[in-house]
Order: structure tokens, then C-alpha cells, then sequence
């Protein structure tokens, strides 16, 4: 056994000393101790408290919009087309020329009829003047009144025939104008499938023409829910973020179930007129009825196996602690859901530092509107 030096000696015995008195002990109050009697520090959390609120039951389709006064364009003759005076996208005005199609043999058939109205015209000059000549020598007894007959017979017939030439004059007219297609009304050029040098019939679709200031919403409903559709019934367009865009009243319900199993409702866009275009699809919520119910924040529930859970503070004072509730929500208000079950008006719900806290955790109310802590006494210089 290795002998100690006097100075070795005199350290061993130091150290068993301090030891023994427990100075490996922190003192009280110093960093790194415990919370008096070894519990958790109470986490600071935001709460809101539950009150009840009118809350809309909604359900959001996918609805069409509609021009009502969109018109298919479509020649009213046949031949080569000639001429596209308009582009996919403009905005036209009642009359303004669209289209024309080659009416060079109609043109002439025209000049040919005007040609023969001129020869027609002076048949019956003759005519008149022959009968004046007739008349005047049956009044002198030169002629027999059978001449004054047929003289006037053929001034009849040439006036008929000329009149006969004019009507076919103002037809030939009438349709060499179907050659220039025209705007039925004013509104928007659609797509213009066709090309100059196509040949077009009466049933070529050449495009459309739509009013996008005359728009209806068509929503296909579920016949189960038909039962609640009723003219006047609020309709929303609501955008991506579900923020309201328009409110319309529905203005038409279907009578007839469609093929589909859905009954047809219409909403003319009144509100939110010039913002929509027609054939656009857009996000429609139905608001069948409100009713006083309580709403939560989306971010203070948290979902668990398919099971929804909230927390909300019980006790008072310094004795606060968190207890976690199972809840059952409806739909989505914004960003708020709808409480069917769990929670009632008057609960402090936790909606900041839901992360922190387990069920029965103690924690500190210190959410927006909470009382500011006192200042801290400044230690004299």
C-alpha cells in the first residue's frame, strides 16, 4: 500500500469534510433547480372564450355560367367565304359585318333583272301612251270599243309585269345582303373555327356571339337536396380561398329531374355583373338556412385517427390546467368550423401553444386581451 505525503493527507481530508456537508448540492433558487415540489412550470397559452353566432348551413357546387343571350352564327346562304372581318375575342356592336361569302353570281343575277325591269319599263310606257291614243279616237268614233278593250289590257298587263320584276328586284336585293353576315346583337366573338376560302353551307357554325353582361349561374343540385331549393335562395361565388365574390338569388328551379339525378337551378348574375365570363366555371355555395351555433379556429382543433380534439382551460387562478375534449365538427365558415358536439358557449378554448401542452398540463392564460403582468420593481443605484 502506497504511503500518503503530510500534504496528500491534509487534501483527502478536506474534500471528505465538504462531502459530508453536502456541498454537491445546488443552492436553492440557483439555476438548474427544480420547480417547488418537482412539478412542470405552467406554459403560457392564448384562449378565446366560446360564444354562440349565427352560422349558415352551406353547401358549395360547381356551377356553369351562361350567356342568355348567346347566339350561334350560321350563313343564311351558301358559297366560298371571302371575308372574315372579326377576330376570336372582339366586342362587336348590333349589325356590325362578320362575315362574307362570294356573291359575285347573285350580283349578277341582280344586274340581269335590273337590265330587264328597263325593257319592262318602257313596254308599259307604251302601253299607257297607246291607251291615251285608243281612248281619245273611241271618244271621236275612229276606233271600236273591242280596241279600247284590249288597249287597256295591255297596259295592265305590262304594269303587272313590271311590278312583278320589282318584287323579284327586292328579293334578289334582300338576299344578296345574307351574302355580309352581321351581329344579331351586341356582345362577344367567340371561337371562328372556319378560314377564308372555305365553302360554307347553311348549317356551317361560323361563331358565336355572347353578352357576358347577361349571365345566369346553372347548378346542377342532388335530388335528395332538391327538396330545399326555392327561388330567392341566397347563391354565393365564393373564389379558391372561399372569400365571397357575388350574391344572387336563385331565379329559376326546375320543374323535371335531369337524366343526371340533379335538378337544375338558375341564379341571374346581377351582382358581379362585368367580372364574369360566359362558359366560366365558378365555386357556388347554396345558403339553405342560419341558425345560432358556436365556430372554432381551424388551427385549435387537432385531428387524431379521424377523431377531432380541442383543449380548453378549467380551474381559475394560478390552479389552470389544460383538459383536452373530443369534439364533433361540421363544415368549414371561413376559417372557422362548426361545432356539432364537444364544446359549448362559455368554454376557454386554447388556440396558442397547442403544441406545448398535453391533457391536465398546467398552463398560464396570456392570450390577446389578457392582463399585462406588472412592471418590475428597479433596484436602487
Amino acid at each position: 500500500m502506497p504511503v500518503l505525503s503530510p500534504r496528500s493527507l491534509l487534501i483527502f481530508s478536506s474534500l471528505s469534510l465538504f462531502a459530508a456537508c453536502g456541498g454537491g448540492a445546488a443552492p436553492e433558487g440557483a439555476p438548474g433547480a427544480g420547480a417547488p415540489g418537482g412539478g412542470m412550470p405552467p406554459m403560457p397559452v392564448e384562449t378565446v372564450t366560446l360564444a354562440t353566432r349565427p352560422v349558415e348551413q352551406t353547401t358549395e357546387y360547381i356551377a356553369t355560367l351562361k350567356s342568355r343571350r348567346s347566339t350561334t352564327i350560321q350563313p343564311q346562304v351558301e358559297g366560298f367565304l371571302t371575308r372574315i372581318a372579326v377576330r376570336s375575342g372582339d366586342t362587336v356592336r348590333q349589325g356590325a359585318v362578320l362575315f362574307e361569302v362570294d356573291s359575285a353570281p347573285q350580283q349578277a343575277g341582280l344586274a340581269s333583272l335590273e337590265s330587264t325591269r328597263a325593257v319592262r319599263q318602257a313596254e308599259l310606257e307604251y302601253a299607257q301612251q297607246e291607251l291615251k291614243r285608243t281612248q281619245a279616237l273611241y271618244t271621236a268614233g275612229a276606233v271600236s270599243q273591242r280596241e279600247q278593250a284590249q288597249a287597256e289590257t295591255a297596259a295592265r298587263t305590262a304594269e303587272a309585269a313590271l311590278k312583278a320584276l320589282d318584287e323579284q328586284l327586292r328579293q334578289s336585293k334582300t338576299e344578296l345582303g345574307y351574302y355580309r353576315v352581321t351581329a344579331p346583337t351586341n356582345g362577344i366573338v367567340g371561337d371562328i373555327p372556319v378560314r377564308v376560302g372555305d365553302r360554307v353551307t347553311r348549317a356551317t357554325i361560323l361563331t358565336t356571339v355572347d353578352e357576358n353582361d347577361a349571365l345566369e349561374a346553372y347548378v346542377s343540385v342532388p335530388v335528395q337536396q332538391a327538396t330545399q331549393l326555392k327561388v330567392g335562395l341566397p347563391a354565393r361565388i365564393v373564389d379558391e380561398q372561399g372569400k365571397v365574390i357575388a350574391t344572387n338569388p336563385i331565379t329559376f328551379v326546375s320543374p323535371t329531374v335531369e337524366p343526371t339525378q340533379t335538378v337544375l337551378a338558375k341564379a341571374a348574375i346581377v351582382d358581379g355583373r362585368g367580372t364574369f365570363r360566359a362558359n366560366q366555371f365558378v365555386r357556388v355555395q347554396l345558403v339553405w338556412s342560419s341558425a345560432p351555433g358556436v365556430t372554432v379556429p381551424l388551427t385549435a382543433v387537432t385531428r387524431i385517427n379521424g377523431q377531432y380534439f380541442a383543449y380548453v382551460v378549467e380551474g381559475q387562478g394560478s390552479e389552470t390546467v389544460a383538459r383536452q375534449k373530443a369534439v364533433t365538427v361540421g363544415p368549414l365558415v371561413g376559417n372557422d368550423y362548426v361545432v356539432l358536439d364537444g364544446l359549448n358557449a362559455g368554454d376557454r378554448l386554447i388556440t396558442g401553444g397547442v403544441q406545448k401542452i398535453g391533457d391536465g398540463a398546467p398552463v398560464m392564460v396570456g392570450g390577446p386581451g389578457a392582463p399585462a403582468a406588472p412592471p418590475a420593481e428597479q433596484k436602487a443605484s
